[in-house]
């Protein structure tokens, strides 16, 4: 059983990475279509960032669970745990730090300034 979600580990990990790889492509392929229309240097590069920056974050949440169910399904020492919780924080804190970096506000500050259904009327706005 332990080789099973060792495979599954693994599996995580390479979808963790495509993701990354995958929204870097996304990324590119956005950002050379917004100069394609006209706009702006700036803009191309702000929705290359944006969408660059949501790719290493879910890469790094489905890094996070693989390495999860890593330590989970192995034989669990207190040296593994320790390790785990900080991969987790590191991996945590690069997520909030990219999250702030694009979003200009705090996480817990961003509910203030704005509702949930107008994130994702921005976002339909975009997709268009």
């Amino acid at each position: 059983m332990e080789d099973v979600f060792s495979w599954v580990a693994v599996a995580f990990e390479a979808l963790g990475a495509t993701s990354m790889v995958v929204g870097f492509l996304i990324a590119i392929v956005l950002g050379g279509r917004a100069l394609l229309r006209g706009q702006d240097g700036g803009a191309a590069f702000q929705t290359v960032r944006r969408t660059l920056a949501g790719a290493i974050m879910l890469g790094l949440e489905i890094l996070v669970a693989a390495d999860l169910i890593r330590t989970i399904t192995s034989n669990p020492s207190l040296e593994e745990a320790a390790i785990l919780g900080l991969i987790v924080l590191i991996r945590t804190v690069l997520s909030l730090s990219i999250q702030i970096e694009i979003e200009g506000v705090l996480p817990w500050k961003r509910a203030l300034l704005t509702s949930g259904a107008s994130v994702v009327a921005d976002e339909v706005t975009r997709a268009k």
